[in-house]
C-alpha cells in the first residue's frame, strides 16, 4: 500500500487571504452573533455541518456512521481554534475564512455538539505569516496580548450572558490552547468558578506539573485527568509518531526546568496504551490543504462522507524520553489487507517530513472520538455531582 503523506507548509494552515485587517480595531463585541464561529443561537454556523463518517475496517469494507444527534446538552464547551489565519497582518481580522477559521472550527469543535453547547469566539490571533516571521527571527508586529484579551472578553461575555450556572469544558488546540491555558490560570484556577469546570482539553501546548505529580505547576488546584469519571481536571498532550520521536529541536512536549509537560492519553487516561477513535477529513485537508488525493483502500472505493474512521489501526501511549514528554502514536498498518497502511498528518517541507512538528497538525483528529466520549462521561458525572 502507498504511504499516505501530506506535502504542505505552515502557510497552508489557511489558504484564503482576507483583504481587510482589524488588528488595531476595538475589542470585538461578543454581543453580536457574527463574532462567534459557533453559537447555540446560530443554526447555520461553522459547527452545524455534516459529520457523517465512513468506517473502514481492516478488510477494506465500508459502512456509514451518521452525524451524531445533537440533544439538548446540559453543559457547555468553550472552544479556541489554533493558528489558522493567513491574514498578512500580525494579528488576524474578524472576518472568518472558509479555509481558515470556519473549516478549523468544523473539524475540531463541531463533533462536541453531541455532548455540549459549543461557543467558539472569533479572536484576533497571531497569524501564520507572523509565526513564520518569528521563526525567522523577524517580526511583522504581532501581539499575543491582543489575542488573549479577546479570548478573555469573550469568556467574560459568555459567563455573564450565556452560562447561567452551567458546567463547562474549555477546548483549545495550539495557539488557542495556549490562550485558554493562561485564561484558566488567571480566571478559574482556585477561584469559585472552578466548581463549574467539568474539564479542560488543552492540546498542542504544555500544561506543566512537577515530575511525579498531577498538579502544582501551571495550575495550583486543577489536576491532570486520570479517569473519564474525574471532573474538574485537564486533558493535555502533544503527539509524535513512534518511528519519529521528538528530535532535539522539537517544538512540543519539551521538558523545561523542574516541571514536565503533562501527558494524558485520551485512549487510556489511567495509563498504558489504548486505541484511538480518530476522525480524519476526506475534504482534501486536515486543518491544512493536501496537495494530492491518495485512496483509503486498494482497490479504490468511493468515500462520500466528509470524515473517515479506521478502527483498530491507531494506538497511543504517553512516553517520557530524553527531554520530552509526549503522546506516542503508532499505526498498525498491514500491507496484506485492503486498507491504507498509514495516515496523513506530518508536516512536510518540499519532499521531507519535519520531525520537529510531530503530528501537531492532527492532534485533535487523532483523538476526536475519545475526547468526545470522555466529555460525555464527564458530563454525566457532573450531573450526579450537582444533585448531591
Amino acid at each position: 500500500m502507498s504511504h499516505l503523506r501530506i506535502s504542505a507548509t505552515l502557510a497552508l494552515l489557511c489558504s484564503v487571504i482576507s483583504p481587510f485587517f482589524y488588528a488595531n480595531a476595538e475589542t470585538p463585541d461578543y454581543g453580536q452573533i457574527r463574532t462567534w464561529l459557533c453559537h447555540p443561537d446560530n443554526p447555520k454556523d461553522a459547527c452545524d455541518r455534516d459529520l457523517s463518517t465512513t468506517i473502514i475496517t481492516a478488510d477494506g469494507s465500508l459502512s456509514r456512521e451518521p452525524s451524531p444527534i445533537n440533544y439538548d446538552p446540559a453543559i457547555d464547551c468553550f472552544y479556541a481554534y489554533p493558528t489558522t489565519s493567513h491574514d498578512e497582518s500580525g494579528n488576524s481580522d474578524l472576518i472568518p475564512a472558509e479555509q481558515g477559521e470556519l473549516i478549523t472550527a468544523y473539524l475540531q469543535a463541531a463533533r462536541f455538539r453531541s455532548q455540549c453547547r459549543v461557543f467558539a469566539p472569533l479572536y484576533r490571533q497571531v497569524t501564520v505569516p507572523a509565526l513564520r516571521a518569528i521563526m525567522r527571527g523577524e517580526s511583522i508586529g504581532s501581539d499575543r496580548a491582543i489575542a488573549l484579551n479577546d479570548i478573555k472578553v469573550a469568556w467574560d461575555y459568555y459567563l455573564e450572558h450565556e452560562n447561567k450556572g452551567r458546567g463547562f469544558v474549555l477546548i483549545g488546540h495550539s495557539q488557542g490552547a495556549s490562550l485558554l491555558r493562561d485564561l484558566i490560570a488567571s480566571e478559574i484556577d482556585g477561584k469559585p468558578i472552578q466548581q463549574q469546570l467539568v474539564s479542560a482539553i488543552i492540546v498542542g501546548t504544555s500544561v506543566d506539573v512537577p515530575e511525579g505529580h498531577e498538579v502544582g505547576g501551571t495550575y495550583k488546584h486543577i489536576p491532570l485527568c486520570r479517569s473519564a469519571k474525574q471532573i474538574g481536571c485537564v486533558i493535555t498532550f502533544s503527539s509524535y509518531r513512534d518511528r519519529l520521536p521528538p528530535p532535539t529541536d522539537a517544538y512540543f512536549g519539551r521538558i523545561v526546568g523542574e516541571f514536565i509537560p503533562g501527558c494524558t492519553n485520551p485512549a487510556a487516561l489511567g495509563g498504558g496504551k489504548g486505541e484511538l477513535a480518530s476522525y480524519f477529513s476526506t475534504m482534501g485537508e486536515i486543518s491544512l490543504r493536501v496537495g494530492e488525493y491518495i485512496p483509503w483502500t486498494t482497490p479504490t472505493q468511493p468515500v462520500e462522507t466528509p470524515f473517515v474512521s479506521v478502527p483498530g489501526m491507531i494506538f497511543a501511549q504517553c512516553v517520557r524520553a530524553d527531554e520530552f514528554s509526549y503522546l506516542e502514536i503508532s499505526v498498525a498498518g498491514n500491507p496484506d489487507d485492503a486498507r491504507a497502511d498509514d495516515i496523513v498528518g506530518d508536516y512536510w517541507v518540499e519532499n521531507e517530513i519535519v520531525p520537529a512538528f510531530g503530528l501537531h497538525l492532527i492532534d485533535m483528529n487523532l483523538t476526536m472520538g475519545n475526547l468526545v466520549e470522555i466529555v460525555g462521561q464527564q458530563a454525566r458525572v457532573y450531573a450526579v455531582h450537582l444533585r448531591r
